[in-house]
């Protein structure tokens, strides 16, 4: 039977949200699961990596590049950050697309950092503003990074890399953020009503799998990552406007950065649990809640219609 599965945000995004009848009843009548939460764990479920390794970096290079760049190397994402201090430390407060970057901002800080990279061996670039890379030998060892959604917000000491490749890294980043903060770009930017980039955030680091096997022949998302995932498993990729038709039997969509939690149980759950003849269907949150739908799961008339989050 054909699948759909849904990528959604954590259920408390959910909360307060008055569902259907008809949704509510197939929710308290699904198969559910508790599994991993987070952006990786998720992706897991659906994606398998051959040999099993994972490198973000690596795979949103495909994505901004090729596969034949994204193969001759290790990467290390390096994207601009605005860490700002305060009385407890300093804190992520953006990253990336976050900050608004533009191509005169990758065109006036790269030349500066671009030296201090070349002097340890390694290749600074930014196929586009909001994503800088790093380029390193693939043998080359990394220390676990922290990614940005785990770290945004959070005193930027409580995720400094740890072991002994990180050392190397700590310094790097402290001599980055000297020649970001006294940079003649970020008074322009701070006059423009923007944050300054004093900041890169290493994370995502390895190199691509040979293939990845996955569940899902076409995918409807606007993240980079999946994209790239979707070039290496010879997989269907296309924007989520492209995606037309919420009764289409086999895909996966991916909600997960959904602005209007009500659009989406509207537009997307409402009418998924109410054509379960011909399809299954996988409601699968950033939390780990992953509900299963399934037209003979009508017969479960003793259980209750559940709201969200459960």
């Amino acid at each position: 039977m054909p699948r759909l599965t849904l990528l959604l945000p954590a259920t408390q995004k959910f909360a307060g949200i008055p569902l259907p009848a008809a949704l509510a009843k197939a929710l308290g009548r699904a198969d559910r699961a508790a599994h991993g939460a987070g952006e990786q764990a998720q992706l897991s479920r659906y994606f398998r990596p051959i040999p099993n390794r994972w490198s973000d970096a690596a795979l949103t290079r495909v994505a901004d590049t090729d596969e034949g760049d994204a193969r001759l190397s290790a990467w290390l994402r390096a994207d601009p950050a605005y860490i700002r201090p305060d009385i407890n430390g300093a804190r992520l407060l953006g990253i990336g697309a976050a900050l608004g970057i533009e191509q005169a901002d990758v065109d006036a800080f790269l030349p500066a950092l671009r030296p201090l990279f070349g002097d340890v061996g390694v290749t600074l670039d930014a196929p586009t503003p909001s994503r800088w890379y790093l380029r390193l030998p693939c043998e080359a060892r990394l220390p676990s990074f922290t990614t940005p959604d785990d770290a945004l917000g959070d005193d930027v000491f409580e995720h400094i890399p740890d072991g002994p490749e990180a050392r190397r890294w700590r310094v790097l980043s402290s001599e980055a953020q000297v020649l970001l903060h006294n940079h003649p770009r970020n008074a322009e930017r701070i006059a423009a009503g923007k944050p300054p980039v004093n900041s890169l955030w290493f994370w995502g680091g390895g190199v691509l799998p040979d293939s990845i096997a996955g569940d899902c022949p076409t995918l409807y998302s606007d993240d980079v990552l999946l994209h790239g995932i979707a070039r290496i498993g010879r997989l269907e990729a296309m924007p989520l406007a492209a995606c037309t038709n919420p009764g289409i039997d086999a895909a996966l969509i991916d909600l997960r950065d959904a602005r209007d939690p009500r659009a989406v149980v509207e537009r997307w759950l409402s009418p998924a649990a109410q054509s379960l003849a011909r399809r299954e269907i996988v409601f699968d949150f950033s939390d780990g809640q992953v509900f299963t739908l399934r037209a003979n799961q009508r017969w479960r008339f003793w259980r209750k219609p559940l709201a969200l989050p459960s």
